[in-house]
Formats: C-alpha cells, sequence, structure tokens
C-alpha cells in the first residue's frame, strides 16, 4: 500500500459569459430615419458590456469576452471599425471607468473546514505506508538486485504503475464529477478502478524475480487498495477510508517491539478487506443504464494527469532513497503528510488571487499582488515540510539527523510537488508533467545529479508558474 496517491479535482472552466443584447436587436449598423447622425455602434456595445468592462483588470479579458460571443475580426473590422477584438477591447477598457465589486466575505469557518479536510487527506495519505512497517518481516529474503532490499523491484513496480494510471482514472471521474454526473463518475471508475489494480497486479508480477514472491503478493494487494482508495477519494468519502486505515496502526508497536507474523498478516488484511468493502457500495450508481454518460471528455485528456503521476511517484521515490532505510522512510512520510496543507495552501492561493481580482484596478497592481501571494503560500509549504522532516528524524526511533545536503533536496523536490500540484489546477497539466518526467528520469540515470536535476526542475515550473498566473485572464474560472 501507499500513501502517495495525490488525487486532485481538476480545474474545471466556467464558460464566459455572453454579451447581454436587447431583444430582437443584433449587431447590423441601420441607417438612421430622418438623416440624423448614426450612433457609435462602440458606446452602445459599451453599454451592454458595461458590468464586465468596468470589473476587468486588463483588456486580454474583455477580449476574451467578445471571442467567446462569436464575433469575429471581420466583424468587428465592419461594424466597429477596429483592426481585431484585442484593439476593441483596448478601446472598451479605455472608455470604461474601472469599479470592482467587494468581495463577498467568507464564513467564519471557511479556511478552519477546508483546513480540517485537507489535513485529513494527507493522513489517509501517509497511514498506507505503515502497511510496510508491518510487511517488512514478511518479506525479508535473499539479496535484491540493483543494490535493492529484496522485492523492492516489484513493488515498485506495482506502485508506479498504480500512481499513474489512477491519477488519470480520477481526473477522469472528477470531470464527471464537474459535469453534474455523479452516475457516469462512478462509471469510469467502476470500470476503471479494477484494471487498474489488474495493471499493478501485472507489473510487480512481471518484474518479480525468483524467491520475491512474496513480495509480488504484496504488491497485488498494494493495487487493489490502491483501486479502492482512489474511488473512496474521489468520491468524497475521506471518513470512511480513514476507518479502513485504522487496523494499520497495529504498526505502532512493531517499530519497537516484533508482532508475530500471524497477526501482521491479518492487521493487512483486515484493512484491504475493509477498504474493498466500502468502496464496492460507492461504486452502484456505475451500475445503472444511464451511467455510461454521453459526450463526455475524451480519455486522452486524462493522460497528462497520468504523466504527472507518475514524474511525481517517482520523484519521492527518490526522496526515500536515503543513507539509511530509515532515513529515506521519513522522508517519505513528511512529503505525503505535507500533501494535506499543500492541499490547503493551493486553495488559499486561489482564493486570494481571486479577491485581487475583484478589488485591484491595473494590472501591475495585480501582477504584484499575485507574486507575493505565490511566494507567500510556497514559502509556507516548505516551512511545513521542513517541520514534518525535522519532527519525523525526532519521533522515528533510530533515525539520523538530516544532513544539510538531504533537506536541501527534500526541498527542492517539495518545491517542483507543489508548483506543479499547482500548474495541474490551473490547467498547465502537461508542462508540469513534462518537467517533473525529466527530472525524475534525470535521477534515475544518474542518482549523483538528484539535486541538479529538482533544481533545475523547480527553477523552470517557478518561471513557468509565474509567467501564467500573474495574469488575470488565468484567474477568471
Amino acid at each position: 500500500m501507499s500513501g502517495s496517491l495525490w488525487l486532485k479535482p481538476p480545474r474545471t472552466e466556467t464558460p464566459l459569459p455572453a454579451i447581454p443584447r436587447p431583444r430582437g436587436e443584433d449587431d447590423t449598423v441601420r441607417a438612421p430615419a430622418g438623416g440624423d447622425l448614426a450612433a457609435d455602434p462602440l458606446d452602445e456595445l459599451a453599454r451592454r458590456l458595461d458590468g464586465f468592462v468596468a470589473a476587468a483588470v486588463h483588456p486580454d479579458e474583455i477580449a476574451a469576452i467578445l471571442e467567446s460571443d462569436g464575433m469575429t475580426d471581420e466583424h468587428i473590422r465592419l461594424i466597429y471599425g477596429r483592426a481585431d477584438s484585442f484593439s476593441l477591447a483596448e478601446d472598451l477598457y479605455a472608455r470604461v471607468e474601472r469599479r470592482h465589486p467587494e468581495p463577498a466575505a467568507p464564513s467564519g469557518g471557511a479556511w478552519y473546514g477546508e483546513l480540517a479536510g485537507c489535513l485529513l487527506r494527507g493522513l489517509v495519505f501517509t497511514l498506507p505506508g505503515l502497511a510496510y512497517v508491518l510487511a517488512a518481516p514478511l518479506l525479508a529474503g535473499a539479496h535484491g538486485r540493483f543494490g535493492l532490499p529484496a522485492g523492492t523491484v516489484p513493488l515498485l513496480a506495482g506502485a508506479v504503475t498504480g500512481w499513474m494510471w489512477n491519477q488519470a482514472l480520477s481526473h477522469r471521474a472528477y470531470t464527471w464529477l464537474g459535469l453534474g454526473d455523479r452516475p457516469a463518475a462512478a462509471r469510469a471508475l467502476l470500470t476503471g478502478a479494477p484494471a487498474g489494480a489488474l495493471a499493478g497486479t501485472a507489473a510487480a508480477l512481471a518484474t518479480a524475480a525468483p524467491g520475491e514472491t512474496p513480495a509480488a503478493v504484496f504488491a497485488a494487494g498494494q493495487s487493489l487498495y490502491l483501486a479502492a482508495a482512489t474511488v473512496l477519494l474521489v468520491l468524497g468519502r475521506e471518513r470512511a477510508l480513514l476507518g479502513a486505515l485504522l487496523p494499520l496502526t497495529g504498526a505502532l508497536p512493531a517499530l519497537r517491539w516484533d508482532l508475530p507474523d500471524a497477526l501482521r498478516a491479518a492487521l493487512l488484511l483486515a484493512s484491504l478487506a475493509a477498504s474493498v468493502a466500502l468502496a464496492a457500495p460507492a461504486l452502484r450508481p456505475g451500475l445503472r443504464r444511464s451511467a455510461a454518460g454521453r459526450g463526455g471528455p475524451p480519455r486522452s485528456a486524462s493522460l497528462p494527469y497520468g504523466f504527472f503521476g507518475l514524474g511525481s511517484g517517482l520523484l519521492v521515490l527518490h526522496a526515500g532513497v536515503g543513507d539509511t532505510p530509515v532515513g529515506g522512510a521519513g522522508a517519505v512520510i513528511a512529503l505525503t503528510l505535507s500533501m494535506g496543507p499543500a492541499e490547503w495552501l493551493l486553495h488559499r492561493f486561489r482564493g486570494e488571487s481571486l479577491t485581487r481580482l475583484r478589488t485591484l484596478s491595473t494590472a501591475r497592481e495585480f501582477r504584484r499582488a499575485v507574486t507575493g501571494t505565490l511566494v507567500l503560500c510556497l514559502g509556507g509549504y516548505l516551512t511545513v515540510l521542513l517541520a514534518l522532516t525535522l519532527t519525523a528524524a525526532l519521533a522515528w526511533p533510530g533515525a539520523p539527523w538530516p544532513t544539510l545536503p538531504r533537506l536541501l533536496t527534500l526541498l527542492l523536490i517539495g518545491t517542483v510537488l507543489w508548483l506543479g500540484l499547482l500548474l495541474q489546477a490551473f490547467g498547465a497539466v502537461l508542462s508540469a508533467a513534462t518537467v517533473c518526467l525529466l527530472a525524475a528520469a534525470a535521477q534515475t540515470v544518474e542518482p549523483v545529479a538528484g539535486p541538479l536535476a529538482t533544481g533545475g526542475a523547480a527553477a523552470v515550473l517557478a518561471a513557468l508558474t509565474c509567467a501564467l498566473l500573474v495574469r488575470p485572464t488565468a484567474h477568471r474560472a
């Protein structure tokens, strides 16, 4: 079982508002009766779009509204005498005075409620890691391959396959949920989750060497758990998943004392069985005939999310390759636990940016405010990650104190993951996935180049984030 299953709903775009028109009226210019001078059609358009134009922070927002309404450049040249939608938008922006509505005050417990939910998700991401503590004596065997402990290769093969598959599957299901079709989302999970479990099992069995059968069996259970956890997380059943994971807390005594093998196996099977038993009823709406969905998103749209899951998962695995197994495990625990606060800070960045969009009157002010919010949120996440890393080193028996180079590498990986999730939330998932995959591939080929690869990836993602998110149009959703 793995705690690195980071399932997040994709950002769904809200259509831009249509330009209001008086009933029965179109944009055709008619000659005035009685020889009067014709009214400037731009004045009429400015009157119609007054509310939208007054709230715009940049002319590009107005151009997007014009284009969404179907105004072609030829139409704009004929009716309004401007070269294109951007020229027309600039004239409208200059003609209408800025007026920004006061943002609605959030409810008193809004941030607290979001934080509690995100922390809960961080906990259910982390608890599955205790399964490895319980299973360690059961998986012990001869020397492994590539300098790794016995059974590591099939375990990694199954886990990475599951991360990639389930990240893509969760995106597709979340997209159906965004369209308001919960039965179709359940249908996608009903067909995709078992297929993901089979794919992870097949990858583990295909890479298992003689003597690694126990590890392959554990990897099969891990794949089944990942499928069940995907269903529960996507459908908002985090508390149910937390209950299913409670048997794994029996691993805490195993950190100091030996437990009977039968007890270890029973705790693992109890948690796995509970996860599957809770996920199965949640899929019941997908059995209806009407659950197939019509005109849904293309499956290819979910592929970049799968690649991002693969790249981010590999980076976490590299973070777990420490000077000692305990030190590496502490890094992975810190990263997985930090995903809860990371998710809350993503929500916070989104909320603060929308507030600035409604209250600031110029694009320059907006760029400065969003950049400051980005620095604060990223700095807050890295502070949490550092605190969790040091806490894990203090709490884990026999754990070494992390060295400065390892801390720096871990913080760079955290930067890559948080910025990648932020770009994913704003629809730039392909860029984030490409950067993460390249960094993970560089570390796989040349482990010594790990800090350089992650540092370069962090710099590229930071540049992409600043280029995308300082534009007001990126936040109009």
